[in-house]
């Protein structure tokens, strides 16, 4: 198990589409993957549940992850918030 802290850095924070976004790629691996925000932990492969979390703009989250290709996992997810989804630092 591996664990990476990251920081919201999209203004409006964790949306909805973001979310979907962060599914879509948790869902490619096997790992089971978590996001911990303030003590709660949901699974990164539910869009409720991180839709749920309201990440704003700053929120810094822990993302946590266990299984054979955890490794990749948090690479690629750590990425994606290191370029703001692809949408910039907004």
């Amino acid at each position: 198990m591996k664990e990476i802290q990251v920081k919201v850095s999209n203004r409006n924070g964790m949306h909805l589409r973001l979310a979907g976004e962060l599914v879509k790629n948790t869902s490619r691996f096997s790992s089971d993957i978590h996001i911990i925000k303030n003590g709660e932990e949901v699974n990164a492969k539910s869009i409720l549940s991180v839709a749920g979390l309201g990440a704003g703009y700053g929120t810094e989250l822990r993302i946590r992850a266990d299984g054979e290709d955890e490794d990749d996992a948090l690479k690629q997810l750590k990425k994606l918030f290191d370029t703001g989804f692809s949408e910039g630092q907004q």
